[in-house]
């Protein structure tokens, strides 16, 4: 009876242990990984290295000299020799390491040993990074960072530089307009596509940059934004008025250009290598940014007037985007469906579009539109994702390079507060001021009357 009742006394705070770990495990994998995951894995990972790194066929022939000195000093048997490892650094989301490669070896070898590795060392997921010749970088994700995204507190934000969503490598996503200046983005309703265009225009409005909007679904997606906006078109004859003062905007910050530099005015654009960041900053024209929401209605059309219409405004729409980089003029394109059906120059379009963002779509046409021409193994990835996960998206770049990511919630009202307070910074285009939405005013509550202190008397 007491061998029980010692039993009973130890195994209560160990099962009491062992559930307060799964609980965390399930519910709060950061706080599981800090405590309980990452002494484990770096445990497995400094005791089975050199064997994980030969089952992975990783290791090579040792030098002559090596050989020669260790049957020199011991009379054990000379094994192949693993990649240097470098110090093991932990992170709130995983480790990271660094090994040097040995000779004959390529970054490929140690990509396609990553799911081994994984399982190897008990951790989410492990990514090979390339930091220089000979020299790569494993990160090792402890959990599943996608499941409840948190970005990291440190983001690397910069001008038109906006960090919108976590990666799968527990790395941000940060939509950078001076390397990608044009993006397309795709996503059926409730896949979170709105999401993204919250934190670019939440992102975007803390920046001195003219944000410029076209909502064709009669603004109930930008409309909350208009403080921060310059121009806002809510339907197709809106649109069809607003693209042309973009176009000659274009076309004045190019003249701009030409006679600082001392260029010829009859040179056409295109002959043009230069941009607005070549002039002096008190010279230099504000960044504009077009964001355009729900871009298949402008490309619906329903008679033959509306037919004329829309080519204008597509061939409008091409002409920034092939133009547009170099006078500081960026489109955000983003909408439902986006196919060869929606009509004449919807190919040209997205074949600007260097960015591309895929959420879940309705169809596998649409996936393929967004990667196919960039990422065929990507169209595959983005028709898998389910729709119990709202803001998960595939992204891809002209370079071939795809990734999984999600975007945190940000709640319509904070988007807008975030407006609202950086409404200050819209700059002044005469050009756009037509186009200015209405802004309605506040209305301040009162405030509750101040109760003074009666006086003290005897």
């Amino acid at each position: 009876m007491t061998d029980i009742a010692t039993l009973l006394e130890v195994g209560g705070p160990v099962a009491a242990l062992g559930g307060g770990a799964a609980y965390a495990r399930a519910k709060h994998p950061g706080i599981y990984w800090s405590t309980v995951g990452l002494p484990m894995s770096t445990a497995r990972l400094l005791s089975s290295y050199g064997s994980v790194m030969e089952a992975c066929g990783l290791t090579v022939a040792p030098s002559r000299l090596r050989v020669l000195a260790v049957k020199a000093t011991t009379r054990r048997e000379v094994r192949p020799v693993p990649p240097r490892r470098g110090i093991i650094r932990p992170t709130t989301t995983g480790l990271r390491i660094r090994l040097r490669l040995a000779p004959g070896q390529e970054p490929a070898d140690v990509a396609a040993s990553a799911e081994r590795l994984r399982h190897a060392w008990g951790v989410h997921a492990v990514y090979v990074t390339t930091i220089k010749p000979g020299v790569v970088e494993l990160r090792l994700v402890g959990f599943d960072v996608l499941r409840k995204v948190r970005m990291p507190r440190k983001v690397a934000a910069d001008f038109l530089k906006v960090p919108v969503a976590l990666r799968e490598d527990a790395t941000p996503f940060v939509r950078d307009y001076r390397t990608v200046p044009h993006g397309l983005t795709l996503g059926a309703t409730l896949s979170g596509k709105s999401m993204y265009l919250r934190h670019l225009v939440a992102g975007l409005a803390r920046q001195p940059v003219a944000l410029v909007g076209i909502d064709c679904k009669r603004g109930v997606e930008l409309a909350p934004f208009a403080p921060r906006l310059s121009a806002l078109a809510t339907d197709p004859d809106q649109a069809a008025e607003l693209l042309p003062a973009l176009i000659k905007e274009m076309e004045d910050r190019y003249d701009l250009i030409k006679a600082r530099q001392g260029i010829a005015p009859a040179t056409p654009d295109e002959e043009v290598t230069s941009d607005i960041w070549g002039l002096p900053e008190h010279e230099r024209p504000v960044p504009v940014v077009l964001l355009v929401d729900e871009v298949a209605e402008l490309f619906l059309v329903a008679t033959k007037k509306e037919e004329e219409r829309r080519d204008e405004m597509v061939t409008q729409l091409i002409r920034l985007a092939q133009l547009g980089r170099a006078a500081g003029i960026y489109l955000e394109v983003c909408g439902q469906r986006f196919g060869a059906e929606l009509g004449k120059g919807a190919t040209m379009l997205r074949a600007q579009l260097t960015g591309r963002v895929c959420h879940r779509v309705n169809d596998e046409a649409s996936a393929k539109m967004a990667l196919g021409d960039i990422a065929p193994e990507a169209v595959s990835a983005a028709c898998a994702i389910a729709p119990e996960q709202p803001g998960l998206a595939i992204a891809g770049d002209t370079s071939g390079g795809w990734s999984r990511m999600r975007t945190p919630y940000l709640s319509l009202a904070d988007a807008a507060k975030t407006c609202h307070a950086s409404a200050h910074l819209v700059p002044d285009l005469p050009a756009l001021k037509p186009f200015r939405p209405n802004v309605p005013v506040r209305l301040v509550e009162p405030a509750a009357p101040v109760v003074k202190p009666l006086p003290v008397t005897d």
